[in-house]
């Protein structure tokens, strides 16, 4: 579990490729050095992936290869940045919302614009999620908490606000039109929508009621 606050962005030292596998090695700083240990599970680009490997600060991920299918972890390579954050911890602050680590696919940047200390990103998202997303509700992208300041269901486009602090911490500063991002609807919504949808499915009547 996460809390969709990402604590930095850090570039792959190394990318080992295999058959039906990669390992992704990234150099930690001290701070989320801190108690890790083989088997802890870490948000890279907001999916959940299991430390495999510690040396000194070199961490390594294993991805196999339904998660390099459905997530941009296919695509990355070497000195690429991704956005990392340590499992939540019992009692620690939710600044953003419960995020689970497993993602429901890609959304492609198709739109920014870029006012005065703000940076407005639209992302398509696939239509059969759209039922998930609300204004002013929350998705996560790369791993990070936002909040939706625009949802057009009719382009299946949501769009989200960056503040220069968000841009400064994650990769959401660079990425440009094209770019895919990895994103996770609200798990709460989702079982809402889902328990409706479920209820009218087995109850047609009380759509007429």
């Amino acid at each position: 579990m996460y809390t969709g606050i990402v604590q930095g962005s850090y570039a792959l030292q190394q990318v080992v490729e295999q058959p039906g596998l990669k390992t992704l090695i990234v150099d930690f700083p001290q701070v989320l050095l801190e108690e890790l240990a083989i088997g802890a599970s870490v948000g890279f680009d907001g999916v959940c992936l299991t430390v495999t490997a510690i040396d000194g600060s070199q961490v390594s991920f294993d991805v196999m290869q339904q998660t390099l299918d459905v997530t941009t972890l296919g695509a990355v390579k070497t000195g690429d940045k991704v956005n990392i954050e340590r499992s939540a911890k019992q009692g620690v602050e939710v600044g953003g919302h419960i995020v689970s680590g497993h993602v429901d696919g890609m959304a492609e940047v198709v739109k920014i614009e870029e006012p005065e200390n703000n940076r407005f990103v639209t992302y398509r998202l696939p239509v059969d999620k759209m039922k998930y997303v609300f204004d002013k509700g929350f998705i996560a992208l790369n791993g990070c908490s936002l909040t939706m300041a625009k949802v057009d269901r009719e382009a299946c486009e949501v769009t989200v606000c960056y503040i220069p602090e968000t841009l400064r911490v994650t990769t959401h500063g660079i990425k440009q039109c094209g770019d895919k991002v990895n994103f996770e609807v609200d798990r709460q919504t989702q079982a809402i929508v889902d328990t409706v949808e479920n209820m009218l499915r087995s109850n047609p009547s009380l759509l007429q009621r």
